[in-house]
């Protein structure tokens, strides 16, 4: 199992310390640095920042959001980034979700999969270098009976396959993901939950284009914090999971609070929206089960993270992303530290 690290949003607070987080990650070994976009930082302009003052740890995008770009310029994006940083950038993609897509970028959120699906195709095409045409639901390439005309990628990426990666909650949304992606971004991963939320789906996927799972790279981002007191270590996340769980997306489209269902917390899944959209932030906090955060995080000493880390290896995963937690430098790097310890003491690094 390989290691990779999420540095999140630029702008959350941290960025003097991201830029020394990410170097400390690609002298430690880490596979892969992920950066994040939403309405604020674009993600584009972070990776190129890190990519520019590292030396060998792959910059992913997780993620470039769809609704934000033509397909081709993707494409354009992913292969400049390639070729600026010798072959060391990963592209993922998703849809973000419906307040976003709508609020911000003016675009309907309808037909996720579809979109998605058509939009997989134009970049895989673009960045082959072959004189685009597409006719699809959703994009048409040239727009007809205009001046427009197939045109062909003129970058050359640094790589004729660009590892292309899709962020996927749903059910239908991992299936195709399975059958039309080279790896999964995943969040609130639970070990033990794993196989009935995601793997399966996947793989089902996969057998429909008639693949295995060989070289899908599973890829879950799961917060770290070093720790004795696993309730206080546990209380630091109670604000990020009420805001996915109970704020993010609207009462009928909240694709975390569904997961959070799936996984046997139905009713407090619930009760966390219910008082997050009623403005008690601090309410849902307290009102998401301990029990949840420790699963999908991994908290406590090198130990007990390396016991984690061996049920995420069983389970299927195959990079393991990191989101190192601390009010300050010294402590980010040392929960980073504390993950390759851990992935030695556990006996799997690769």
């Amino acid at each position: 199992m390989r290691l990779g690290i999420n540095l999140g949003y630029w702008g959350a607070g941290m960025d003097s310390d991201n830029l020394a987080v990410a170097q400390e990650a690609d002298r430690l070994g880490y596979d892969v640095c992920w950066a994040a976009e939403a309405y604020g930082s674009d993600v584009a302009t972070v990776l190129s920042w890190v990519a520019a003052q590292t030396e060998s740890i792959d910059v992913g995008s997780a993620i470039m959001q769809i609704p934000a770009r033509q397909p081709t310029m993707t494409a354009m994006t992913a292969a400049t980034l390639d070729s600026l940083s010798g072959g060391r950038f990963r592209l993922g993609i998703g849809v973000s979700g419906p307040q976003v897509s709508e609020g911000w970028y003016g675009v309907k959120f309808d037909k996720p999969l579809a979109r998605t699906r058509e939009y997989v195709e134009i970049v895989r095409r673009a960045m082959s270098r072959e004189r685009l045409s597409y006719e699809g639901e959703h994009w048409t390439l040239p727009l007809p009976g205009g001046p427009g005309k197939p045109l062909k990628l003129i970058v050359h990426p640094e790589r004729e396959h660009i590892p292309l990666y899709i962020a996927a909650i749903g059910p239908k949304n991992l299936e195709q993901t399975g059958e039309i992606a080279d790896g999964a971004l995943l969040i609130f991963p639970s070990a033990e939950h794993l196989e009935e939320t995601a793997l399966r789906h996947l793989r089902a996927g996969r057998e429909k284009a008639g693949l295995t799972m060989d070289g899908f790279d599973v890829c879950p981002t799961l917060p770290i914090a070093l720790g004795d007191d696993i309730d206080a270590l546990a209380d630091m996340f109670r604000p990020y999971t009420a805001l996915y769980v109970g704020g993010m997306g609207s009462r009928k489209q909240n694709f975390y609070n569904q997961l959070a269902g799936r996984m046997g917390y139905e009713r407090e899944a619930a009760e966390i929206q219910d008082k997050y959209l009623a403005g008690d932030k601090d309410g849902a906090g307290a009102a998401v089960p301990r029990q949840l955060i420790d699963s999908t995080s991994l908290l406590g000493t090198v130990e007990r993270i390396a016991d984690r880390m061996k049920a995420y290896a069983a389970a299927g995963v195959t990079t393991l992303t990191l989101a190192p937690a601390g009010f300050t430098l010294d402590e980010r790097v040392a929960a980073l530290r504390a993950g390759t310890e851990a992935l030695e003491l556990a006996g799997l690094v690769t």
